[in-house]
């Protein structure tokens, strides 16, 4: 069987292909469960190629999984499995009516492994059709990059805006970008329209200050406390030099706070 996945879920959506090439044991769950038309299908498998719609009519070779049985989960069990509760966090219903569903163990090959990220098919047809037997299709090769591109490079730090429950799943070259820029950033609570304005510098970096809001959801905030991490959405106002002094890095997060008009009650910090 051959699947090209494509949330309908929007955040599930933007981090699939950082779930296949970062966290596989979230990606497995995702794909692990469908619904009982799927179910029927892939339990008379052998193998899963799974791929991941990446722009339309193409799919990008997520890795080749052998089909090594399944099992019936029960609903009430449905959320105990590991990768689950991440996925629940994404926007992942679960089964259907809250029915007992086939949990499928697919467990990646190292046939092809080489071209994960890199392969990219033509998805022929209607694009509705996301799963396929690959005996009764023809999927031309449509490109083989030389790096993969499951990854997308890290956007300029200027256009970069991340949701809260995108923080945990960063890829691991981006993280490695966050760990070494200082400067002010901007959460967005789009629930209330209203803003918060903060600073990282000295060993956290922005990595460190915002993996602290992925834990625990409001950084020790009292205003943030407040109010549904799910809703916040991160920027970076302003980078500054390594080299600059704490006390400055701070002075130049304040005029941020009277610009940006963010202290309480027009805004979420508050001092």
């Amino acid at each position: 069987m051959v699947m090209r996945h494509r949330p309908t879920e929007k955040a599930l959506r933007a981090v699939l292909p950082w779930l296949a090439m970062e966290h596989p044991q979230v990606y497995n769950a995702y794909q692990s469960n469908h619904g009982p038309t799927v179910e029927s299908a892939l339990a008379k498998a052998e193998y899963l190629a799974s791929f991941i719609g990446h722009e339309p009519g193409r799919a990008v070779f997520a890795g080749l999984y052998a089909v090594a049985g399944h099992s019936v989960v029960p609903a009430r069990k449905f959320w105990t499995i590991a990768g689950n509760q991440e996925l629940r966090k994404l926007g992942t219903r679960g089964p259907q009516d809250d029915r007992d569903s086939l949990w499928f163990d697919l467990r990646e090959t190292a046939l092809l492994a080489s071209l994960k990220g890199r392969l990219v098919i033509g998805w022929t047809g209607i694009e509705r059709s996301w799963w396929r037997w690959a005996a009764r299709n023809i999927l031309p090769v449509h490109a083989i990059h030389e790096e993969g591109i499951l990854v997308r490079r890290l956007p300029d730090w200027q256009t970069l805006v991340l949701d809260w429950n995108e923080l945990p799943l960063l890829p691991g070259s981006w993280k490695s970008a966050l760990a070494h820029w200082r400067g002010i950033y901007y959460i967005h609570d789009r629930q209330t329209g209203l803003g918060y304005v903060g600073s990282a510098a000295g060993s956290e970096n922005l990595l460190g200050r915002w993996m602290n809001y992925a834990a625990s959801g409001h950084g020790g905030n009292r205003l943030l406390r407040q109010r549904d991490p799910a809703h916040f959405r991160f920027s970076i106002l302003e980078r500054v030099s390594p080299d600059l002094p704490v006390d400055d890095v701070v002075g130049i997060e304040n005029t941020w706070k009277d610009r940006l008009h963010s202290r309480a009650p027009s805004g979420l910090n508050d001092n």
